[in-house]
């Protein structure tokens, strides 16, 4: 029973950085942008939580500077694509290059330092109960933060004329435009919303999973997070799902190992990885079935007319 708990409970805190990033991009993706640079977005909401936690002793100012950190580089990413309509592929591409350097040099000086970790909240009587409670009432308030915000934006993009909208523009910007919608502005919204949550999943790193900042420590959590948007079908019940699933592979790596199994390393490190190409592969390989999850204007540049 120890041992099936261990298991789960990693499962979930593996999920909890990723469960961030990939609710931000399902939101860019629904409005028709295609932003690559979440690996981007992540590590320099990490630094930022970091530092600013280190300097201030406040964990809030820490996740409140990462997500504004993240939502800073997501409309650095506005500017280059929407106001300039570079393209959204090498646009993302080298805002995930300048957020691992800019990251590297701003955390120079922070490297080997510890910061106390973010407390967990511990629900009286709850958190007591075999099995249920140290799975579900014994966790910090980003876990709860992060399940807060994807029903929070499944409810939104279903419930609103504002999240009706969002997806209105994403689906054929031109007809939206038509008829007076903002496409440029409502992108925009959703490019920092994006950013900031994905700078959130960077501050879960740092803050509370492993309170310390070590270069490139996202390790390809941002592109596992654009591979569980495409396997979810752009919807977020099913990007919880995602979440987990991937989270789940990153942990089996971790008990593979302690268990004895004679597996090299290097193999296991690769297992993340192996299955977000996979995923790719296999929704590549049916692209009728995909071409009609994904937005209609998803990657395409918009040109207002008059």
């Amino acid at each position: 029973m120890e041992l099936a708990v261990n298991i789960i409970l990693g499962m979930m805190l593996a999920a909890t950085p990723l469960l961030f990033a990939a609710t931000g991009e399902l939101v860019v993706e629904r409005a028709g942008v295609l932003n690559l640079g979440v690996e981007g977005m992540m590590v320099i909401g990490a630094v930022a939580g970091f530092i600013i936690t280190a300097e201030s002793g406040s964990h809030l100012a820490g996740i409140l500077g990462a997500a504004i950190a993240g939502a800073a580089m997501a409309l650095l990413f506005g500017l280059m694509t929407q106001v300039l309509l570079a393209n959204q592929v090498a646009s993302g591409l080298a805002l995930t290059i300048f957020g691992l350097g800019l990251s590297a040099l701003l955390g120079s000086g922070y490297s080997g330092f510890s910061i106390p970790a973010l407390p967990r909240i511990e629900i009286p009587l709850l958190a007591d109960i075999p099995f249920f409670g140290p799975l579900l009432f014994r966790h910090e308030p980003m876990f709860y933060l992060s399940i807060a915000l994807l029903l929070l934006t499944g409810w939104f993009l279903t419930r609103t004329r504002a999240g009706l909208i969002l997806k209105a523009v994403g689906e054929n910007h031109d007809a939206a435009h038509s008829i007076g919608h903002p496409v440029v502005l409502i992108r925009m919204l959703a490019l920092a919303w994006g950013g900031a949550l994905a700078g959130l999943g960077g501050a879960y790193l740092s803050i509370a999973r492993t309170p310390l900042w070590s270069e490139e420590m996202t390790a390809g959590r941002g592109w596992i997070a654009l591979a569980i948007v495409v396997f979810a079908g752009w919807r977020p019940t099913r990007a919880l799902l995602g979440a987990y699933l991937f989270g789940g592979v990153t942990i089996l790596q971790l008990h593979v190992q302690g268990l004895g199994i004679a597996i090299p390393s290097q193999y296991l490190s690769m297992l993340p990885d192996l299955v977000t190409i996979a995923v790719r592969v296999a929704i590549a390989a049916s692209p009728p079935r995909a071409q009609l999850r994904a937005p209609g204007s998803l990657g395409r540049t918009f040109h207002a007319q008059g």
